[in-house]
């Protein structure tokens, strides 16, 4: 590892340090200070710059557990040093490639899996030299035994997960563009609805709206967060979107609906279409005069979603089918789940 590589790596330990014990969650009612702003001169989002068969070797800076120990599961927050040579804008997702064989073709390396990333293109540090990964680490259960099985867990969430400050990581991308913050218009509406590391991209939406101080990007627009999770403490980055509440009462909505601990008004558990359903006459209005909505998180959770969306188009005398239709020309529609 040359010198100046190190230097770096001790650089971004020392960041993580202070990130963690909260002093860039404390800055966020004083913007921070971004760098290179030519980040932001390019008119296309940067795409597909390194490719399965030749990816790009990153440097993890640090790999932290950001939920509760009563949370179901473990979800990590991982950072990468990709020195600059990686850009991306926020949205979009890295591909990793995680070390081994793949066990389907003998030979061949492993097959890359997408992650979103939850940092805004200048990194959690601030100087467009890392992206930043939320991994829930995937584990299998028996069903009879209830003991967990090492040889069905999920091989890239538990390499990211165990990896250690100043192990590589082979990383694709970026990728994809349904996910791109639209920026034409700084008073906009942005409803985000996630379920678990689903949040990721509006993370790195949120940072860049409330906490960076990028001079081309002035938001003065609604920022709501709908976040489904299992229980309180499985909620992920709550201090920083609890700061922005608190900064920003005007621009930023956080509901939450945790499944284990909450009842919808039918007595049952509370999920986060139960929590749309609740606010579905405001939603609707927004969406009208133009409103963007954004779902990201396992791909279950869009059929109890858009049986919701149905019934109250249905109850307002629409057709939710027209309705998402002209969402979609009107590129208002964004969904990204896995």
């Amino acid at each position: 590892m040359d010198n100046q590589l190190i230097f770096r790596l001790e650089n971004c330990k020392l960041k993580a340090e202070e990130s963690i014990r909260g002093l860039y969650v404390s800055a966020t009612s004083q913007k921070v200070g971004v760098s290179p702003l030519t980040l932001e001169d390019a008119t296309d989002p940067p795409l597909h710059l390194y490719k399965n068969k030749e990816p790009y070797t990153a440097t993890i800076v640090s790999v932290e557990r950001i939920v509760g120990p009563k949370a179901t599961g473990e979800t990590c927050h991982i950072v990468v040093d990709h020195g600059g040579d990686v850009p991306y804008w926020e949205g979009q997702s890295y591909g990793v490639i995680p070390p081994g064989e793949n066990p389907k073709k003998p030979g061949k390396p492993q097959n890359v899996r997408l992650y979103s990333i939850a940092s805004t293109r200048y990194g959690d540090f601030f100087d467009g030299k890392t992206a930043s990964f939320c991994v829930r680490r995937a584990v299998y259960n028996d069903p009879e035994t209830g003991l967990e099985d090492p040889s069905k867990k999920g091989v890239c969430s538990n390499f990211l997960c165990d990896s250690k400050p100043g192990d590589k990581i082979q990383i694709t991308g970026p990728s994809g563009k349904i996910m791109l913050l639209p920026e034409d218009n700084p008073n906009a509406t942005h409803i985000m609805i996630a379920t678990g590391t689903g949040v990721a991209p509006y993370r790195a939406f949120l940072r860049r709206m409330f906490m960076e101080a990028v001079p081309t990007f002035k938001f003065n627009g609604l920022a709501w967060l709908f976040l489904g999770v299992a229980n309180s403490d499985s909620l992920l980055y709550k201090d920083e979107f609890s700061k922005y509440l608190q900064d920003y009462p005007d621009n930023f909505r956080y509901d939450l609906a945790l499944s284990r601990e909450q009842k919808n008004r039918h007595g049952g558990k509370m999920y986060v279409q139960n929590k749309i359903e609740e606010y579905s006459d405001e939603i609707f209005k927004l969406l009208d005069n133009g409103a963007h909505i954004y779902f990201c998180g396992l791909k279950g959770m869009m059929p109890g979603i858009q049986d919701t969306l149905k019934r109250v188009a249905e109850q307002r005398g629409e057709s939710w089918d027209q309705k998402l239709s002209q969402l979609k020309k009107n590129k208002q529609w964004h969904v990204e789940v896995y």
